[in-house]
């Protein structure tokens, strides 16, 4: 009876040692985890800007990622200050263009060279 109870301590010892490990590796990996919190915050910010674009009153173009209200999507700013919009023309459609946010001091004409490269 008592190699019995020794078995099982000794088992119960080495059990919680182990899972304590574990636990451990998955924290200091991020095992799983840290994908499911950023999955539930795309989630959460996805229901956030629901939430702030029905309070934001507008009839025509509610851009995106500023909630600016505008009369066309190409009217939309840049959602940083220290960004640069640019208008590259399509090549293929003359009256089109496309919308580029853009940083650093080279700003559109080398969005523009690297965009007539393609």
């Amino acid at each position: 009876m008592l190699l019995l109870q020794v078995v099982l301590i000794t088992l119960l010892c080495v059990s919680q040692t182990v899972h304590a490990q574990f636990q451990f590796f998955e924290q200091m990996f991020g095992h799983g985890h840290q994908q499911h919190q950023q999955q539930q915050q795309r989630g959460s910010s996805t229901s956030q800007w629901t939430a702030n674009a029905d309070i934001v009153p507008c009839s025509d173009y509610l851009c995106p990622e500023t909630l600016v209200c505008v009369s066309n999507p190409i009217d939309c700013p840049c959602p940083d200050i220290q960004d640069v919009k640019c208008l590259i023309p399509d090549a293929l459609d003359k009256g089109a263009a496309t919308v580029l946010c853009v940083r650093g001091s080279e700003g559109c004409a080398e969005a523009e060279r690297l965009m007539s490269k393609r």
